[in-house]
């Protein structure tokens, strides 16, 4: 089972993740897309590198704004699964032009 992360480890990996900030045991990004078909492109992305992970990400769809949470559940909060996957989210969001920085 994934470790939880410490408060510090939480704030050091939030300098590495511009976008994202804590909420409770999660770590969270809102990001609005262009349009509903480009948000549901990043989701259909996003899920494919979720699931080839093995650790999934809850998300909100409203229209074209989308809100990542990352929580690792088994463990009770923030692990470096969520880190990792939020890097990836990231890396997708930024293919779409979203900055995260």
């Amino acid at each position: 089972m994934a470790e939880l992360l410490t408060d510090d480890q939480v704030t050091e990996a939030l300098g590495r993740l511009a976008q994202w900030r804590q909420d409770g045991d999660a770590i969270i990004r809102i990001v609005e897309l262009g349009s509903f078909p480009e948000a549901i492109q990043a989701v259909n992305r996003i899920a494919e590198i979720a699931e080839n992970d093995n650790h999934h990400p809850d998300i909100d769809i409203r229209w074209r704004t989308l809100t990542f949470r990352c929580s690792t559940h088994s463990a009770g909060g923030i692990t470096a699964l969520d880190v990792t996957l939020a890097g990836e989210i990231d890396g997708v969001l930024e293919l779409l032009g979203q900055p995260s920085e």
